[in-house]
């Protein structure tokens, strides 16, 4: 790996804002690093080029067509799959009807085996949940939509 490589790398983690990334090839490993701000901690991801187009379409677009008045959606900040609970035997991290405000954890999506837990940033009630437990899951879909107090 060379110099130039290395410059790509990084220029792909600030343009994609990513905080962390891994190569191997072959006997050679990288692993590039940045400092963390202290924000929401998230981990995008990137979908593989042949799934992302027939994933997206059918789940992104009903949600965002039925979406009520007076509601604001929750949207995923990356590819992944989406958990209701922290484990299987856990109950949801919330219902419709739950009040939540923006430190309220709702989901986790997990993301190349990093679980990322997914705050409301808002306060108000879960009007809709628009995912079902285990569905992959596209960057900027709704997966909840809340009513705003």
């Amino acid at each position: 790996m060379d110099l130039d490589e290395i410059n790509r790398l990084i220029e792909l983690m600030n343009k994609n804002d990513l905080l962390e990334v891994e190569l191997v090839e072959d006997a050679k490993k990288i692993r590039l690093k940045k400092k963390y701000d202290g924000g929401m901690r998230v981990v995008p991801a990137m979908a593989p080029l042949a799934a992302a187009p027939t994933a997206q379409q059918p789940a992104a677009a009903p949600a965002q067509a039925a979406q009520p008045a007076g509601t604001i959606a929750i949207k995923s900040p990356m590819v992944g799959t989406f958990y209701r609970a922290a484990n299987p035997e856990a109950p949801p991290y919330v219902q419709e009807g739950d009040n939540v405000n923006k430190d309220s954890t709702v989901c986790m999506i997990e993301a190349m085996k990093v679980f990322n837990e997914i705050k409301a940033e808002m306060e108000g009630t879960i009007a809709a949940i628009l995912v079902e437990n285990g569905q992959s899951v596209e960057y900027g879909q709704p997966l909840f939509l809340v009513k705003p107090s």
